[in-house]
């Protein structure tokens, strides 16, 4: 991957270091002519909107230009509500269906339309990362490409974790859609219903995967202080509950009954929970619109962020 198809640098820098995982640029640091240094991360400019700068000891951080913010914000915000709700009607139909709270057609919809939501919310990641900042503009903000509803590039984490995320949300459709059809045989239940979800589930494990590694660049390590790396846990949690429910759905063709009806509605409602918390969570993780001239105006010392600016930094490169 070139520096360019992670971040456009300024034509004084000089790249001092990269990291992210395997060949995914998710960090890039640079030094400037003046001795300042600036670091771009994929998923705080994405999410947050800035690149963080240090300048004669003093850290400060450029923002995006407003009308950026205000997208960034509005997809993330889409995205946050999304996963909330789609976690949360996940849960209540795993409940329903395991204290017979309601007829099966009522649950099989509670579910199509939580799925609904989990496919909006994954959309609205992806078109927050195609339209995240490229670049620092002429007025010292972070600037962004022309807005795009979808752009293929596979060569940024954020793209990858957000895609196969969305790829994984349409295979759950599929197996909602199919859950709708009667009189299916056992081997067709797990054909039509069973193997989508599985694929699903899948799916979601790559890319918790994937985000985890972006936001670790390239090794796990645990960011405690970041919300950042709360969130991508959190919901690679729910992903592995969603692969325990998966297993636990498979129907055996001999009795015509699941492995474990009561795996599959606790892991599914314990899973959503997580996504739904993290979906909450994720309302907290948004771009402020930019100050003037797009600096920080409440940059504190050095000296006073250095805990903050040493995790990040004293990582796997």
């Amino acid at each position: 991957m070139s520096l360019g198809d992670a971040f456009e640098l300024p034509r004084d820098a000089r790249v001092r270091d990269t990291a992210g995982p395997g060949s995914l640029l998710s960090r890039v640091e640079w030094e400037h002519a003046d001795g300042s240094t600036a670091t771009w991360e994929s998923r705080p400019a994405r999410k947050r909107g800035f690149v963080e700068v240090v300048r004669e000891g003093t850290v400060t951080r450029i923002f995006a230009r407003p009308a950026v913010a205000v997208r960034l914000r509005r997809c993330n915000d889409i995205s946050g509500v999304s996963f909330f709700l789609g976690g949360a009607l996940f849960t209540v139909g795993a409940l329903l269906a395991q204290y017979d709270g309601a007829p099966l057609p009522v649950i099989d919809r509670t579910f199509l339309i939580g799925g609904f939501w989990f496919s909006l919310g994954a959309y609205a990641a992806l078109v927050q990362e195609l339209n995240s900042p490229r670049r620092i503009g002429d007025d010292g903000a972070l600037v962004a490409r022309p807005w795009r509803w979808w752009a293929y590039e596979p060569n940024r984490p954020g793209w990858v974790a957000a895609f196969v995320l969305f790829c994984g949300t349409l295979a759950f459709a599929i197996s909602l859609v199919d859950a709708f059809v009667s009189d299916l045989s056992a081997r067709q239940v797990d054909r039509l219903v069973w193997a989508p979800e599985v694929v699903g589930c899948i799916l979601f494990l790559v890319s918790g995967h994937v985000g985890i590694m972006e936001v670790c660049h390239g090794r796990f390590r645990v960011l405690a202080s970041s919300l950042g790396w709360w969130i991508v846990v959190v919901n690679q949690v729910g992903s592995w509950l969603f692969m325990l429910s998966g297993i636990a759905a498979f129907v055996r063709p001999v009795t015509g009954e699941a492995i474990s009806v009561g795996v599959v509605n606790w892991g599914t409602a314990s899973g959503a929970a997580c996504f739904s918390a993290a979906g909450l969570a994720q309302l907290f993780e948004r771009p402020a619109v930019a100050p003037p001239a797009g600096r920080d105006p409440d940059a504190a010392p050095a000296d006073e962020q250095v805990d903050d600016v040493t995790e990040e930094r004293s990582g796997p490169r």
